[in-house]
């Protein structure tokens, strides 16, 4: 039986002239990844060993077996617990609440012309480039002076969503445009009102978009320390940045190092998580957004 012409794969000829050109960045990119791989091995290794084989440097020897207790001590006693889900709670919510303020926002912006569309455009674009001590401090001269009796969760919450809205819109500005806007003329002729084809057709079109930037958003908000610093005024309510930094000098002080380097995995674990089950839609979402339908 004959084969079919899709099931036939064309093999390009090598070109050595074009691969010793990309040879310095084939080097560079090799030694990056055995460092990565080196580092994050030594402290998921120095996690399951003890204060003693870690300052010998005998934490690939394992002489004493695994020490899962590192985990249990940095998990309950150390509050890494009260730490990774305060910033689960920051980041999940503030992922929801940013894609249901950006997503209209940007699909509006980006379908519709009106007064003031390309200044709106433009202020968020100088809203990506404000750092965010200039807008920290102020804001938290305002909570001692008025805002004093505000949970400094609600205001950690509102601060993550208000500072990733810019950027969030703006990312999915160029996917809503490349649409086609014939699926907006068919809902149309059906009768389908504006506002129910955004919800219904619009935006799951835009899926790639929205997860890519949920992905940054959720990395953005877990990672982040100046804010949970200065907002949050007790362990309850402290992120893993904060968190962790607190835990390194208590544990410093008491030489429990297993259990330090088992707390620095926990709080690694979900962005290494995302990374690998997931980076195949953050290079589809962001490069999505060059194709025209």
């Amino acid at each position: 039986m004959a084969k079919k012409k899709n099931e036939y794969k064309i093999k390009e000829p090598w070109n050595w002239s074009k691969e010793l050109k990309l040879l310095p960045g084939y080097i560079i990119l090799i030694l990056w990844v055995v460092l990565t791989v080196v580092m994050i091995g030594w402290i998921f290794a120095a996690s399951f060993s003890t204060t003693r084989e870690i300052n010998k440097g005998e934490i690939f020897q394992f002489a004493t077996g695994f020490h899962f207790e590192n985990y249990v001590t940095a998990w309950q006693a150390q509050n890494v617990s009260v730490f990774f889900l305060n910033s689960l709670f920051y980041a999940s919510i503030s992922c929801v609440c940013i894609v249901l303020i950006s997503a209209p926002a940007a699909y509006v912006l980006s379908r519709y012309t009106f007064l003031g569309n390309k200044t709106i455009k433009t202020g968020f674009i100088v809203a990506m480039s404000v750092p965010a001590i200039m807008v920290v401090l102020p804001l938290f001269s305002l909570k001692a002076s008025l805002l004093g009796g505000v949970p400094g969760r609600l205001i950690l919450l509102v601060l993550y969503i208000c500072m990733n809205v810019p950027f969030t819109t703006t990312f999915l500005l160029n996917f809503f445009g490349t649409l086609s806007k014939t699926y907006e003329e068919a809902a149309a002729v059906d009768g389908c009102p504006p506002m129910k084809t955004f919800w219904v057709i619009m935006l799951p079109l835009a899926q790639p978009g929205i997860v890519t930037v949920s992905i940054f958003n959720f990395l953005a908000v877990w990672n982040e320390y100046f804010m949970s610093l200065i907002f949050a005024s007790s362990d309850s309510e402290r992120s893993v940045g904060v968190g962790l930094f607190t835990l390194v000098n208590g544990l410093q002080q008491n030489g429990q190092y297993g259990a330090l380097f088992a707390a620095v995995i926990i709080v690694f674990l979900p962005t290494f998580i995302l990374y690998i089950f997931l980076s195949e839609k953050i290079i589809a979402g962001v490069t999505g957004g060059g194709i025209k339908g």
